[in-house]
């Protein structure tokens, strides 16, 4: 029946019978739909990763910011304890 694929003619009597059944305006407009849609998803993917990229800067920096406060930190008690000793 079928050799195994279609050839150019297959798929040109394909779309001529597409085009006389929906006509050239509503493929134009499903066409047009269909490029709304992938802008539409392409839009929504950049802004995922946009605000993905703006959480781990921001955990980011907590973990300096915390850092430095432990390291502040660590430095008084060292300190503290060092003006203990000498008082002792």
């Amino acid at each position: 029946m079928f050799s195994g694929s279609f050839s150019i003619w297959h798929w040109l009597i394909v779309l001529v019978i597409v085009i006389a059944i929906f006509g050239t305006k509503k493929i134009r407009n499903a066409g047009g739909d269909l490029g709304a849609a992938v802008r539409n998803f392409k839009k929504s993917m950049k802004e995922g990763e946009e605000e993905e990229e703006a959480k781990r800067q921001a955990a980011a920096l907590a973990g300096e910011t915390a850092k430095t406060v432990d390291a502040s930190a660590s430095a008084n008690s060292t300190a503290s304890q060092s003006s203990n000793a000498e008082h002792h």
